[in-house]
């Protein structure tokens, strides 16, 4: 299942992260999204719009250092992480991304093609590309619950 979804700036993306957000709080469940795009295309502003919508009030810093920020966020830690600088998706396993894998975890996985073999399928997919002066946003489901997402997105 696919959406599009046409941003012209920074506050259209983060209001859609916030709509996922929503949408992942009311069908309480785990989710993994992965988030793709080209440097700069807006994955960590998205992060930074969702982490906020879940009731986040200080500052979401990009991991791309530290792979991992984590967030406790009511019931659910949230996870999000930057593979950009991950040399060997064996790294994963060295950090303990598998302890990563509980109940009521939603994990925002930017640059997921660098722990390919290691990271589980994620939920939701959105790939974030520039298109004149602002991006498009495709969204694929890719289990169940990311169908349901989608549906309360439309």
């Amino acid at each position: 299942m696919l959406l599009n979804f046409n941003s012209e700036n920074e506050q259209n993306t983060e209001a859609l992260a916030a709509k996922i957000a929503s949408g992942c709080l009311q069908l309480k469940s785990s989710y993994t999204i992965h988030l793709l795009g080209d440097l700069g295309a807006g994955k960590t502003c998205f992060s930074r719009g969702f982490i906020k919508a879940l009731g986040h009030e200080g500052s979401v810093k990009s991991p791309t250092y530290t792979l991992v920020e984590p967030y406790d966020i009511d019931d659910y830690k949230v996870f999000h992480f930057d593979l950009y600088r991950l040399s060997d998706p064996e790294e994963l396993e060295f950090m303990g991304f598998r302890d990563y894998l509980q109940a009521n975890v939603i994990s925002l996985i930017e640059w997921p093609s660098k722990g390919e073999g290691v990271l589980p399928t994620p939920d939701l997919k959105l790939n974030i590309e520039f298109v004149d002066s602002g991006r498009n946003i495709r969204m694929e489901a890719l289990s169940e619950n990311g169908k349901k997402l989608i549906q309360k997105l439309k």
